[in-house]
């Protein structure tokens, strides 16, 4: 099965048509999550928005996606993807539903809020992709489902404009927005009855407790621990961007309380975490089920440096060719596209390398790449040919969206029964990469802030240099104590 091509017309062929439907699955959460971006303009006017309100709705959009991602992680270990991707996709509809129609910016700000939960989609396509593809096509089907399925928000900005006008009349942009919520819930419907966890015959495996990612080491443990402060603190920031030192959406008060929940969440989470993994204090882990978690952290942070990048990039690229070659939104704005229209084939491209060449090349090759691409775009000014600071501009861009499938190419080998737990973690490292970047680009330039993103990608370079390469085989348990392995190359 293995040697077997991966004939992406192939429908008779249950992997294929698995691949599709679920690709298709996180498109339409991110048609959803993005469906606000291109209709803002109609939203500002309709609530008469000042500019921090507006700020303010863009932040919420991420502010819970961090914490979403873990939470989706656990659920599709324990109950399996096609179950969780149905029901985010309908408990999602009707979200967007209170967005669409919402009659006060209270009410909009809370159902943008929480549609940051539809952006932890994306974590759910990971585990069952890996469950229906071996290890030697995993890395290119994982960067279709990636690429494909990230189009979503350039679709959404392509069509939703146009299907208001089509409504017509001030609410034109409510009956766009609810359409996108109505496809979410029809789909999730028939994902429910169509999709299978896994192929015929395969056994699906879970953790043995939920709570927390399971460590095989005392050392790891700790490691964890370690890895979990940096998405408390971005949550921090973005608590602070939303208090009056930011858009003054919260009070003092409330953003101080804020600051006390997530000391007491990070607590909570730590005391979980524990109850997971509290054994390994008292006798060791038997060798052949043990995994190193520096494969996951080196992952968490090779996701922040390319997909964190990727989402900060493209929230200032328009404004910054706008500034740069003096031009007007809309021709700043088809320039700045390129970036994200590269994800539709670079993605996959990096799945493909990363399964033909090897894990850990293809992952240093596409990050040093990463470096020397923002690293030029740095020296972009005003007295570049516009199509070479372009084609500079999609050639890092290539590098940053085949990193992201060089990175989720590794991720289900790992571990396969916590491969959902895995992917959410280093999916929250991408947002916090958009929140440090973001923040970053909040106090520099532009020049600088391209230098910054350059040099963090030379330190994960670093970083990807002390990855295993996936060999052999990865043992799992059965629930009856039989040892299964599984192939990861």
């Amino acid at each position: 099965m293995s040697t077997e091509k991966l004939n992406l017309l192939d429908f008779s062929s249950p992997r294929i048509r698995t691949l599709h439907m679920t690709w298709i699955a996180f498109f339409i959460t991110f048609v959803v999550w993005f469906s606000h971006a291109p209709l803002l303009a109609a939203i500002k006017e309709a609530f008469d928005l000042t500019g921090a309100q507006v700020k303010a709705l863009l932040i919420l959009n991420v502010a819970l996606t961090i914490p979403a991602r873990i939470i989706i992680g656990i659920l599709v270990d324990k109950f399996g993807p096609r179950k969780v991707y149905s029901g985010l996709l309908v408990l999602g509809s009707f979200v967007c539903f209170g967005f669409a129609f919402a009659d006060s910016y209270e009410q909009l700000a809370l159902m943008r809020f929480l549609l940051g939960f539809v952006g932890a989609g994306f974590v759910i396509g990971i585990r069952m992709v890996g469950e229906w593809f071996p290890a030697k096509q995993v890395g290119v089907a994982e960067g279709i489902y990636g690429g494909w399925g990230n189009f979503g928000s350039a679709a959404a900005a392509m069509t939703l404009p146009t299907l208001a006008l089509l409504y017509g009349g001030d609410d034109g942009w409510r009956y766009a927005i609810a359409t996108t919520g109505v496809l979410a819930g029809l789909y999730g419907v028939f994902y429910f009855f169509k999709a299978q966890n896994t192929p015929k015959g395969s056994t699906y495996f879970k953790p043995k407790k939920s709570g927390g990612l399971e460590v095989t080491s005392v050392k790891d443990f700790y490691f964890y621990l370690a890895m979990n402060v940096p998405m408390y603190i971005a949550l921090a920031v973005l608590t602070w961007k939303l208090s009056p030192a930011g858009v003054a959406l919260l009070t003092d008060s409330t953003a101080t309380m804020l600051y006390v929940g997530l000391v007491v969440l990070f607590i909570f989470q730590t005391s979980q975490i524990y109850k997971v993994n509290k054994h390994i204090f008292k006798e060791p882990v038997p060798e052949n089920q043990r995994y190193s978690f520096k494969q996951v952290a080196v992952l968490d942070v090779a996701y922040l440096v390319t997909f964190g990048s990727e989402l900060a990039v493209v929230s200032m690229l328009p404004l910054f060719f706008m500034d740069t070659f003096e031009l007007d939104a809309v021709k700043a704005g088809l320039l700045a596209s390129g970036f994200a229209f590269m994800n539709l084939v670079a993605r996959p491209t990096g799945g493909f390398l990363s399964d033909k060449f090897g894990r850990k090349k293809s992952l240093s090759i596409l990050v040093c790449g990463l470096a020397v691409g923002y690293l030029i775009m740095s020296q972009i000014d005003g007295g570049w040919w516009i199509p070479l600071a372009v084609l500079a501009t999609m050639s890092c861009s290539f590098f940053v969206q085949a990193g992201e499938g060089a990175v989720f190419a590794i991720v289900p080998l790992v571990q396969r029964r916590m491969t959902g737990q895995i992917a959410g973690m280093a999916g929250a490292y991408g947002n916090v990469g958009a929140v440090i970047f973001l923040t970053v680009l909040s106090f520099v330039d532009a020049s600088t802030f391209f230098m910054v993103i350059a040099a963090c990608a030379a330190v994960v370079f670093v970083a990807v240099q002390f990855i295993d390469e996936p060999k052999g085989h990865m043992t799992e348990v059965l629930p009856d104590g039989t040892v299964q392995l599984i192939e990861v190359s």
